[in-house]
Order: structure tokens, then C-alpha cells, then sequence
């Protein structure tokens, strides 16, 4: 975590992590764990759902519903899950990639309407994300039309996914939240 991390109370809450892992995923599951969420085998409280962040022409898609329905059964939670930002705007280099992570946010937005008012189901837009050196999220290219210029890091996701978690915020519900420096709105600046 960086300095000045974001915080939020997750004691008592239970967390579950699927899909593919990677330092991204590790800094989630680390910032859950350090503001009180215990890792859990079963259905819990929290379900971070992590797609693959670096493009590939093929990927299984991670199906959300059995989870969807034992946590709902179980009383509610949280459902986030960790995509690429060309989930909101596709990469022509990136087809099959693209519309793979727009389908990801169709299953978010079809659960979050399916399972609510007791599970709220979001996503994170992850744009080009490097830590230590090296790439963990998106494509090179994507620099050139990110208003901050430069890459996000890994503490961009987690807080996000934070945001997503903290029992205060209770209202945000099939939604994309993108943590891509301003990529997807400013792609089309260039032209």
C-alpha cells in the first residue's frame, strides 16, 4: 500500500477471491485483509471476481450466478469484479479481448438488477496499471490517450475496490467504475 492508503471497517466481514490471480489481485486480497476482512473458502460477505487484465485473444468467463445466489441466500454482500477498461471501449488491437470484458459487464449489470436490493454488484474498469516495474493491466498503447499521463498503480485498484466494499457506500449498484487515468473519456480526443 502507499502511504496514504484509503481505510475502511471490514471487521466481521468474510472475503472470497476467483478467477486469476496476479499482484493485482494479491494487493486486493492484502487490502482487504488489512482493514478487517478475513479470507473465507465459501460464500462470504465479499466476492472479488478477477478476469484476466492483460489482453488475450481467449478467456473462459468467469460465471457469477451460483456465487450470486449462495451469497444472496446467505443474507447479501458485495460483488466485485476486476476487468479491463476495454470492457467500456474496445481496442481494435484487442477485439476478441474487448468484447469478452463488455460481456463481463453485462453479467454485472444483469446480476446487480437479478439480486438486489441484497447484493450489490460492480465492477472496476482497470486501465494500463504497472507496479514494480512492470505491465499488470491493459496495453502500452493506452498511454498515449490518458489525460494524466501517466500509469496507474496497484493502490488505484485496491482503494477502488474499497470504495466498492465500505459498508457506507450503499448505494452504487451495477456500475463500471473505471480506474484507467481518464482513458476511456479521453480516447477520443485525438482524433
Amino acid at each position: 500500500m502507499g502511504e496514504a492508503g484509503m481505510t475502511v471497517d471490514l471487521d466481521g466481514k468474510f472475503f472470497r477471491v476467483i478467477g486469476l490471480g496476479g499482484a493485482v489481485v494479491d494487493a486486493v486480497t492484502e487490502v482487504l485483509r488489512s482493514n478487517g476482512a478475513q479470507a473465507t473458502a465459501s460464500a462470504g460477505d465479499i466476492l472479488i471476481a478477477a478476469f484476466p487484465l492483460l489482453p488475450e485473444a481467449d478467456f473462459d468467463p468467469i460465471r457469477l450466478s451460483s456465487d450470486a445466489e449462495a451469497m444472496a441466500t446467505n443474507g447479501g454482500g458485495r460483488i466485485v469484479v476486476l476487468l479491463s477498461a476495454m470492457a467500456s471501449v474496445p481496442m481494435r488491437r484487442h477485439v476478441e479481448y474487448s468484447a469478452g470484458m463488455a460481456a463481463a459487464v453485462t453479467q454485472v449489470r444483469g446480476l446487480a438488477m437479478q439480486f438486489g436490493p441484497k447484493l450489490l454488484v460492480n465492477a472496476i474498469g482497470c486501465g494500463l496499471i504497472e507496479g514494480d516495474g512492470a505491465l499488470l493491466s491493459g496495453d502500452p498503447q493506452m498511454l498515449t490517450h490518458v489525460p494524466l499521463g501517466h500509469p496507474g498503480s496497484i493502490e488505484d485498484v485496491s482503494d477502488a475496490v474499497l470504495f466498492l466494499c465500505d459498508p457506507l457506500n450503499s448505494y452504487t449498484t451495477g456500475q463500471i467504475l473505471m480506474v484507467d487515468g481518464g482513458w476511456s473519456p479521453g480516447y477520443g480526443r485525438n482524433f
